[in-house]
């Protein structure tokens, strides 16, 4: 059942564009100044060419683009080590803040 709903998501989503007009991720990647983000693409992934997460990285000033040369879209060790650090990087507590 888990299944079957992220597919009916998925498939909604893929075929209305993710309800966004043409181009507008990447035209309006500029408005994500001054947040960081990591971009961890496989360099084999026929789904997502690579190409238009290299555009997005060089569209959104802060963010960082690592590709896997050996991944698809479903990633793979690789991919997950690149995943993982980024997640530990920005789940970093900031300095002097207290959780307490």
């Amino acid at each position: 059942a888990a299944r079957l709903a992220l597919v009916r998501i998925c498939s909604r989503y893929f075929s209305h564009g993710a309800w966004l007009e043409e181009g507008a991720l990447v035209r309006d990647a500029g408005r994500l100044a001054g947040i960081p983000g990591v971009l961890v693409h496989g360099r084999l992934d026929m789904g997502g060419p690579l190409q238009t997460a290299w555009e997005l990285a060089r569209a959104w000033p802060d963010a960082e683009l690592i590709t896997v040369e050996s991944s698809g879209h479903l990633g793979n060790e690789t991919t997950r080590g690149h995943v993982l650090a980024a997640l530990d990087r920005f789940g970093a507590p900031a300095a002097g803040r207290s959780d307490g």
